[in-house]
């Protein structure tokens, strides 16, 4: 699996290349900068981006710029953004298209190698990987979207599980629920957000990024 690594921090950006070299991934790039990597992105065209937000020359935003920008030349491009900080304005733009594959992790919350390197294969598969903190923020701005608030408490605490990246058993063990009583409650939630019957792989990605990704009415 070919990925581009974004990362100013010359210490930790060799400590991820190890770390995912380790896990058998090729790293065909590891950049420091926002230029650097919109053209590692478009020139090499990876399974998947591991993206720091704020990046040289003004450490602002130009690692989630460049990789929007990589996803408007190759649609679909899988973005992992490992950031210090939540940006809910380009995490929201990075979640609208709609293609999947996306993830947001804070560094600070990332407690071993086999968190991240699980999180970096979901987003490669297509699927989300999204932390915690980064679900409530984009939720607290989310709070009047007419079809989430259709959502009952345990739905939308099963989308938030979903958006982590659980599977359905997963999801179960957490809210100490039945494989039946999960499956019962993602029904309804595909339901109320007016997603129609397709594989349901890529109906929990979109339940996901309508959840995370609609912008307040």
């Amino acid at each position: 699996m070919r990925v581009v690594l974004a990362e100013d921090l010359h210490l930790l950006r060799e400590g991820l290349v190890h770390l995912l070299r380790a896990h058998g991934f090729e790293v065909v790039a590891a950049v420091e900068s926002g230029p650097e990597l919109l053209a590692a992105l478009v020139g090499e065209r990876p399974d998947v981006a591991v993206v720091d937000v704020r990046l040289p020359p003004t450490f602002t935003d130009e690692g989630l710029q460049a990789a929007l920008a990589a996803r408007r030349r190759v649609p679909g491009l899988p973005v992992l953004v490992l950031s210090q900080h939540v940006e809910q304005l380009y995490a929201r733009e990075l979640l609208a298209d709609g293609s999947g594959g996306v993830g947001y992790l804070l560094k600070d919350r990332v407690f071993n190698g086999e968190q991240f390197v699980d999180a970096v294969r979901r987003v490669a598969a297509g699927g989300t990987a999204m932390d915690p903190e980064v679900i409530a923020r984009l939720l607290a701005s989310n709070s009047r979207n007419e079809p989430l608030g259709q959502l009952t408490p345990r739905e939308r605490e099963v989308l938030e599980l979903m958006a982590e990246g659980r599977s359905n058993a997963a999801i179960g063990q957490r809210l100490f629920l039945s494989d039946s009583a999960v499956g019962k409650h993602t029904a309804n939630i595909f339901a109320k957000l007016g997603l129609a019957p397709s594989d349901d792989d890529n109906r929990r990605v979109l339940a996901v990024l309508a959840f995370l990704g609609s912008r307040p009415s």
